[in-house]
Parts: C-alpha cells; sequence; structure tokens
C-alpha cells in the first residue's frame, strides 16, 4: 500500500456536496494567504464527474434556482457561480434573455462539470473507498484506505456518497424491470415497446412518463400510483423559505415533535410532488388522446403494482386497486420504477468506528451543528457528513439549495480544529 499524507481532508465521493466543498477550501485557502491552507482529496467512484445522468431528459428544468449552485448564496463575488460559467460560454446575454432562473438541467449540469474540471488534479476518479480506520498511533487521525490500494491518513472525512435508488421490498431489477436512475443509458435497448409502465407519484415519474409517451409514439403508456391524482410541488415563496440557510439554524435548534412537525407539513416542497406545468402538459395530452380515440396515455391511480415478474422478453404485471382489491394482469415490454432514493449510510464504510459515533434516543446519529459527527473523545479526528442529515438539519440536507452555505461551515469547522490544535 502507498500512504498519502497527511491531509487536512479526505472526502469521500464528488458528487454536487463534495464539489462544492472543493471549491469552499480553495476559496479559504485564497482568502488566507498568510495561514496554513488546508489540504484536501477526493475520491469518488465513477469514471468522470456525473450527477443523475440517466434522467437528463430533454427540456428537463432544475426545479431550484440557479442562485443556488455551488457558491453564490456563500460568496457571490465567487469566480465558481452559474453566471461565470455563463460568462465564460458566452451566453450571459442569451440566458438573461432566456428569462428564466430555471435553467435546464442538461445546462445545469454542464455548470457543475465546468467547475469539476478545474478540480480534476485533486480527485481520484474511478476509485473507491474500501475502509476508513484508526491512524495507528495518531488518535487525531485517520486512514482512508482505496480500491487502488491507497491509504490517504487525514486529519477529517468528509462522506458525501449520495442517494441510494428505492425499490419497493420483493421487486427485482432485470433487464426489462429498473428504475429511473438507469434510465436513458438503457433505453437505447428498447426498440418499438407496445406497452411500457411507470410506477411512482414524484417529478421523475411524471418526467419518465412524459418522456416515454413522446419517445415511443405508438406505445401504451401507463402510470400507476396510489394517488387519486399527482400533487403538486409547493414551490410558493413564503412555502420556499424552508430551504434558506436561516431555516437549517431553526430546524437545529427545534424539539424533536416540531422537527417531526415541519418535516410533515413542508414534505409537499419536495417529496412526490410534481411540477404544476407538466401535471397539466400530460393531462392536456391524455385528454386529447381520449377526444381522438387513440387513448395511449393511462392512469391507474389508487392502485400499486403486486407483481412484476421477467417471463422471457417481457414482464408479467399485476396491478390491483387499492380500492377494492381488484387484480388486472398485463404484459408490458418495460417496467420502470420511480420510486425515490434514500440516503447512504455514513456508517457503512466506517467499521469499527461506528461504534464510536453517537447516536439520540432514537437511534439515529448525532450530529453537531456544523455537520460533524458526535463521537466518543478518544476520537479526536473530525467526520462530516452531507446529504444524511435530514433529522437533525432539515429538508434541504439532501438539496442543491444549502450546498453553498453548508461547504462553508463545515470548512469554517475544519479550520477552527485546526487552530485549537496550535
Amino acid at each position: 500500500m502507498t500512504q498519502v499524507g497527511s491531509l487536512d481532508l479526505v472526502g469521500v465521493g464528488f458528487g454536487p456536496s463534495n464539489l462544492a466543498l472543493a471549491v469552499a477550501v480553495a476559496e479559504h485557502n485564497a482568502a488566507n494567504p498568510g495561514s496554513e491552507p488546508i489540504t484536501a482529496r477526493f475520491v469518488e467512484r465513477q469514471g468522470e464527474f456525473g450527477w443523475h445522468r440517466d434522467m437528463l431528459l430533454d427540456d428537463a428544468t432544475m426545479q431550484v434556482s440557479f442562485l443556488k449552485d455551488l457558491v453564490t448564496l456563500r460568496n457571490p463575488a465567487s469566480q465558481y457561480g452559474f453566471l461565470s460559467y455563463l460568462h465564460d460560454h458566452g451566453r450571459l446575454v442569451d440566458f438573461i434573455n432566456y428569462g428564466s432562473v430555471f435553467p435546464t438541467r442538461l445546462e445545469f449540469h454542464d455548470y457543475l462539470e465546468w467547475v469539476a474540471d478545474r478540480f480534476r488534479s485533486d480527485v481520484d476518479y474511478g476509485t473507491e473507498v474500501v475502509a476508513v480506520d484508526r491512524a495507528p498511533g495518531a488518535p487525531d487521525q485517520l486512514d482512508v484506505v482505496t480500491s487502488r490500494g491507497d491509504v490517504l491518513r487525514t486529519r477529517n472525512v468528509v462522506l458525501a456518497t449520495g442517494l441510494t435508488p428505492n425499490l419497493p421490498d420483493g421487486v427485482l431489477p432485470g433487464p426489462r424491470i429498473w428504475h429511473t436512475s438507469d434510465l436513458l443509458s438503457r433505453l437505447d435497448g428498447i426498440l418499438d415497446p407496445g406497452r411500457v409502465v411507470v410506477v411512482g407519484a414524484g417529478q421523475s415519474a411524471a418526467e419518465t412518463l412524459d418522456h416515454l409517451h413522446r419517445r415511443f409514439a405508438d406505445a401504451q403508456v401507463w402510470a400507476v400510483f396510489n394517488r387519486y391524482g399527482y400533487s403538486p410541488a409547493d414551490d410558493t415563496s413564503f412555502a420556499n423559505r424552508i430551504f434558506d440557510p436561516s431555516a437549517v439554524d431553526d430546524f437545529y435548534r427545534a424539539p424533536a415533535d416540531i422537527k417531526q412537525m415541519i418535516l410533515g407539513y413542508h414534505a409537499n416542497t419536495n417529496y412526490s410532488v410534481v411540477d404544476p406545468d407538466l401535471i397539466e402538459s400530460l393531462y392536456r395530452s391524455h385528454y386529447h388522446e381520449k377526444v381522438s380515440g387513440q387513448e395511449r396515455l393511462r392512469f391507474l391511480n389508487v392502485s400499486r403494482v403486486t407483481d412484476a415478474v421477467m417471463v422471457g422478453d417481457h414482464v408479467e404485471l399485476a396491478v390491483e386497486s387499492m380500492i377494492d382489491g381488484r387484480r388486472e394482469l398485463s404484459t408490458a415490454d418495460l417496467v420502470i420504477y420511480a420510486t425515490g432514493y434514500r440516503p447512504s449510510d455514513p456508517c457503512a464504510l466506517l467499521g469499527e468506528l461506528s461504534t464510536d459515533c453517537r447516536r439520540d434516543e432514537t437511534g439515529r446519529l448525532a450530529i453537531d451543528r456544523d455537520y460533524r459527527l458526535v463521537t466518543d473523545p478518544a476520537l479526536q479526528a473530525g467526520i462530516y457528513v452531507q446529504g444524511a442529515t435530514e433529522h437533525t438539519h432539515g429538508l434541504s440536507s439532501t438539496l442543491l439549495s444549502n450546498i453553498a452555505v453548508r461547504s462553508g461551515e463545515i470548512v469554517r469547522s475544519i479550520a477552527a480544529h485546526a487552530s485549537a490544535r496550535v
């Protein structure tokens, strides 16, 4: 094994959250030229930067303002902001004339790649972290072991391993049964399907349904969900305050019962909801097909898929009404589950270190306001998490909305602990 170190931080994963952290580290070092710079290295299992590539659908737009990019809410003058990207690509005036604060997902992904390319030398792509261990004889340091055989010695680890696709219990993925996380990369292998089915009621489900309906002009396209209809996302101005940086402070200080109340009240800003314009577009398409007598779109509401089994080159499907229990049996060429994601377990890589991580009364990880895990005093190194903090920091934990501010808070915390050691 090759030992590399000693670093101030190792970031596990290099999606938007740790990309924003790399920016925050660079800007902290630039703003403090007389201080010891923070040294950082990132490890990413993908061979190149990518963020939900399989959902980069034509014309799909972001659900957050471009101002909630990697840096602007923390440093509006940054060279790494979305406006700087537009200027660098000669599209600033064109985007202003575009008249929307919501760029397409393709364009925002291109912006993220533009920033990530500036930090390419700081990232080990195509590499996995296989373990995080105590550094022998150094209670304030950790050894991050990678699939390349390297050992990165560091005073802090920042875990940002993203989200894991969620499939309902009992569903076995296969050549014709997928999660939306595999959508575009696998669709090219599907030719002239007779029927495709989308399971789910959120934004990804509605976008996938719309895409399949337009892509396969002769196919029946079914939507199956347990709601009566798609629920619109609450994107109103007051509701959006739940994603403000100050809302994180409020949520963190709130008693447990108030936290649950807030999550319940404002779940419709994020979970299982759809952009109202897309809802209207799908309904209009459905209605026009009814008028023409050529109904391809079908909505099986208040229903659930009870069986989806590969038989040869198709899927045998059973859809059950949740109202009266009736089952409809059919076949499909493709079943796609748009059933969301769940946060990755931050302790999965920590091994024996996870026993040093304290938990609350419900068994969830105890996390300080600066996103640092609360650990036993014997473990002096810092373990920070990005993404798995909804129970402590609120709804913005897994979203883009607050990553600029959050990354700055983590960097300040790392710098403060470094100063305390001196």
